[in-house]
């Protein structure tokens, strides 16, 4: 398999890692509405009490994440910004006297805390516009919408198209991304049309072995394409509910998550739906900060980096100046000249004995999370068993997330 080539822009991206998913607009304030079930919803009940967009990201930032996206509008059509092309919007709303604009808020917060700034936008909609079924009119209010929010707030870093209901529609995408592309040079495109990265595949936070990020098979073959995990952090719901408080995963689960998709190479997602307040919910924001403190205590201080290892003739080794426990090491392939290794193998030698396993991977790509049962080792190996050219390391960790150091 022939490597691609990322942009830079690209493995800026893959270094951001994890992120929070933000679902909020007008279905935060319809309990039990569900995607195209045709229920009326009215912009009046657009009515967030405590609505802090600064909140939200301090709190992703807080937990370790490095970016947010934003729902700017979803299926149903309703804006959270002051639309010119559609009524169904905050504008008709009596919050904040009719001149509310969440999606101005939540940029504003992103830049100024440095955040990865991703506005979610639904290609597909139902509940807004009744041109959708007409297709070339349609592409001139998706053009003119997409203006409205790639326009006027500043730097946006991630345009999130969802491709959920766009079966079977036709939308002009030469035309349509050309204009995304005049408007924000810099911006990265997900999933659909002119992808600068994609799904994983699941909405689980899920990553397969091996993932690649050069794309194999389908439409996009032959391009680099790191991949995204998006999930939930409650079981079902991407809106709030007043009814799955109880469904929040535990601290183990999360960490299961950043393990199979970080720990694979990928972004991890995060899900939370703020509440009618305009607030994370509790609950979710004392866990997502939980779970980032964790990621802390485990990778925060690394018994050694790529420095104290030597390189040998299949790879590289690491012999510590006294025998050290060790549960996990970290590894980064440097992917500025594509990705190369296909085969590798950690493993502990025993003088005339054979060589103990500790794990056995196929690509390293942007970061292979290794865990294995607690060993004391006088020197771990890594080995490349295979490789499509030259395998080059951009970082190693070794670590003990144990505490019997």
């Amino acid at each position: 398999m022939n490597t691609a080539i990322p942009t830079p822009r690209q493995l800026e991206y893959q270094d951001w890692e994890m992120g929070l998913f933000l679902h909020f607009g007008i279905r935060t304030f319809y309990e039990g509405h569900r995607d195209w079930d045709g229920k009326p919803m009215d912009p009046e009940a657009f009515q967030p009490t405590a609505f802090d967009a600064e909140d939200w990201v301090l709190t992703a930032k807080e937990a370790g994440m490095k970016y947010l996206v934003l729902t700017a509008k979803h299926h149903d059509g309703f804006a959270n910004w002051p639309s010119s092309y559609t009524d169904f919007s905050v504008a008709s709303s009596s919050w904040r006297a009719g001149q509310g604009d969440v999606v101005g808020e939540y940029v504003t917060a992103c830049h100024k805390h440095g955040m990865g700034c991703g506005l979610y936008y639904s290609p597909a909609e139902w509940g807004g516009t009744s041109i959708y079924q007409d297709e070339r009119a349609y592409d001139d209010y998706f053009i003119n919408q997409i203006s409205e929010i790639l326009q006027p707030y500043g730097d946006i870093d991630i345009l999130w198209f969802d491709g959920c209901g766009s079966e079977g529609h036709e939308y002009d995408w030469p035309r349509i991304v050309a204009e995304v592309r005049r408007l924000q040079p810099r911006v990265m495109i997900f999933n659909m049309a002119d992808p600068d990265f994609r799904w994983v595949g699941n909405e689980a936070g899920l990553a397969p072995v091996p993932c690649w990020n050069t794309v194999t098979e389908g439409e996009f073959a032959g391009r680099w394409l790191p991949a995204e995990c998006d999930c939930r952090m409650r079981a079902a719901n991407w809106f709030y509910s007043d009814q799955d408080e109880d469904t929040v995963k535990g601290l183990d689960e999360l960490l299961g998550l950043h393990y199979y998709s970080v720990g694979r190479g990928c972004n991890l997602l995060i899900n939370i739906g703020p509440d009618r307040r305009g607030l994370l919910p509790d609950r979710d924001r004392a866990r997502l900060l939980e779970f980032g403190a964790e990621l802390r205590r485990r990778f925060g201080s690394p018994l050694a980096t790529l420095a104290d290892w030597q390189p040998t003739t299949d790879g590289w080794q690491w012999s510590p100046a006294r025998p050290t426990l060790i549960d996990h090491i970290v590894l980064q392939e440097d992917l500025s000249a594509g990705e190369h290794c296909r085969r590798f193998v950690l493993d502990i030698p025993y003088g005339d004995y054979p060589a103990i396993t500790l794990w056995q991977g196929r690509n390293i790509g942007h970061k292979a999370i290794c865990q294995f049962p607690p060993v004391t080792a006088h020197t771990v190996r890594l080995r490349v068993l295979e490789s499509d050219g030259e395998t080059r390391l951009r970082a190693v960790e070794v670590h003990c997330v144990t505490g019997q150091v």
